[in-house]
């Protein structure tokens, strides 16, 4: 496929079968992933073995655990019978140290992905996979034995952590991540040495000639006596393996977008600097709140993102368009539901919390945040909320939403009703799979109209029953749009780069 024919791609779904069924054999010139785990959990946890009965590994939002069960077993029967190289082997002698247990379920979970993603990179191109150190030493073993241990270029460290630490119970606190580069191959690596300005400690070193130009006496490396440098004409520091110059994400950054794992753009503008050009194909398969797509699309590469949660897919959708406005080029998003019926086979899906997918995925055709991020227990009324502004007061206004999939009725909306008064909303959605009956829109409508104080010739219906097929049919809910919507926190303004890339990352 030609640049020009090319459209970019937000998939939603397992990476695995996307990878399988749906990226091409060395399309893909630039690959970075951040998969989810839980470093946090403890560590004799991720550790211990288990009997293999419980329910299925979930991924929703903001949860990164896996755990050994059936789908483990499946899986890692599927590397030991079909992967290629030593990787079976590989795999079986982990099996054999770590036993079945967490860690284990997540190493044959990545060695799958890793299969796919070697399959699909093209021999000029690059991987980095992020990861912390209760994992990086296994992963780099998985690596190994796919990629080959002579296409490991760097071990990245990034200080990922710049505050003071707590003490922690006899350890050094962690303060860093680790990102292991591979190549497919050296020939024709694609791979740009960056540089960072000079430290002020280094440029105090020189001193202005005549000419006001800085410059300083050096011994020169080759020999024959001494050499003259100008500033002017250095490149500057190149960038290392020891990455302490880019800043996490603080809790009031502007990129910040609520998402805990949330990587700085900073990180990306670098790797995808070094390792691609203008108009290469970038891919990242566990994409979150996509910072790996919004720096490819402003720096003008190509872009495939995958994520499993609509929630995410949402997310992104919301910062892209915030990012870039009218400038952002033309992308497709695969796997959501287009019609009635396969609406209806997201709510009925048990798989991967199938039916909080659905949830998350009806919000997002009225761009409301869920009001949980991820249903536990019983239905605790509000699904969603969606902010906007109607004056000059600062204070947002408030819709909230309710989402059904299964049976509905009149009790529905009035308990919709009682909730409103709860959260102080002035409208109320009810988005619901199943067309409403009479007793429902009656209740609906006696709720009458919210009519913005200074818009007195304005009126929207306090609640509005909104079935799926009218939402994707391209109904919209009805509430005062007069000053940017507040619901999702918006990315900051981007501009493509032009010309020439910075030498700078």
């Amino acid at each position: 496929m030609t640049t020009s024919e090319w459209g970019n791609q937000l998939y939603f779904g397992d990476n695995l079968p996307i990878l399988r069924e749906r990226i091409a054999d060395e399309s893909v010139d630039l690959i970075y992933l951040d998969p989810p785990f839980n470093s946090n959990a403890d560590y004799n946890i991720l550790f211990r073995e288990t009997g293999g009965q419980q329910s299925a590994a979930q991924i929703t939002a903001f949860e990164d655990t896996w755990h050994w069960d059936v789908g483990s077993e499946l899986a890692y029967r599927d590397v030991v019978s079909n992967a290629p190289g030593k990787l079976p082997e590989l795999l079986q002698a982990m099996r054999s140290f770590l036993g079945q247990n967490d860690m284990m379920a997540y190493l044959t979970m990545m060695s799958q992905r890793i299969v796919e993603l070697y399959r699909v990179l093209k021999n000029t191109g690059s991987i980095y996979l992020h990861c912390d150190p209760t994992a990086s030493h296994y992963l780099k073993l998985l690596m190994d034995s796919v990629f080959g241990a002579a296409s490991f270029r760097t071990e990245i460290i990034w200080q990922r952590s710049l505050g003071f630490k707590r003490k922690s119970a006899k350890k050094f606190p962690q303060k860093n991540d680790i990102i292991l580069f591979y190549a497919k191959s050296l020939d024709n690596l694609v791979f740009k040495t960056q540089y960072r300005p000079h430290k002020p400690e280094y440029i105090k070193r020189f001193k202005k000639d005549s000419d006001g130009r800085l410059y300083r006496d050096d011994v020169n490396p080759t020999g024959g006596g001494r050499r003259v440098i100008y500033l002017d004409e250095t490149e500057g520091e190149i960038i290392d393996s020891l990455w302490t110059d880019i800043p996490p994400l603080n809790p009031v950054a502007r990129e910040r977008l609520g998402y805990p794992t949330q990587k700085p753009e900073a990180l990306l503008d670098r790797i995808i600097n070094v390792s691609s050009n203008e108009g290469d194909v970038v891919l990242d398969p566990f994409c979150g709140c996509g910072t790996s797509i919004v720096a490819a699309e402003r720096l003008n590469r190509r872009w495939i993102g995958i994520d499993i949660t609509h929630l995410a897919v949402t997310l992104m959708r919301h910062r892209l368009q915030d990012a870039f406005k009218g400038e952002l080029k033309p992308y497709a998003v695969i796997g959501q539901p287009q019609d009635l019926e396969s609406a209806r086979a997201l709510a009925l899906e048990s798989e991967h919390d199938g039916r909080y997918q659905f949830e998350w995925w009806a919000l997002g055709l009225v761009d409301a945040r869920p009001a949980q991020e991820r249903k536990k227990g019983a239905d605790s009324g509000v699904d969603g909320y969606i902010n906007f502004f109607d004056d000059n007061s600062g204070k947002a206004k408030r819709v909230v939403a309710q989402v059904k999939s299964g049976r509905v009725n009149r009790g529905q909306i009035a308990t919709l009703r009682g909730d409103m008064e709860r959260e102080r909303a002035e409208i109320g959605l009810f988005i619901t799979l199943n067309p409403p009956t009479g007793p429902m829109e009656s209740e609906a409508a006696a709720a009458g109209f919210y009519t913005p104080e200074h818009y007195p010739d304005s009126g929207y219906p306090r609640v509005q029953i909104l079935t799926i097929e009218e939402l994707l049919n391209g109904k919209r809910a009805e509430y005062p749009r007069l000053a940017p919507e507040a619901t999702f926190r918006q990315a900051p303004r981007r501009r493509r780069a032009a010309g020439a890339q910075s030498r700078f990352a």
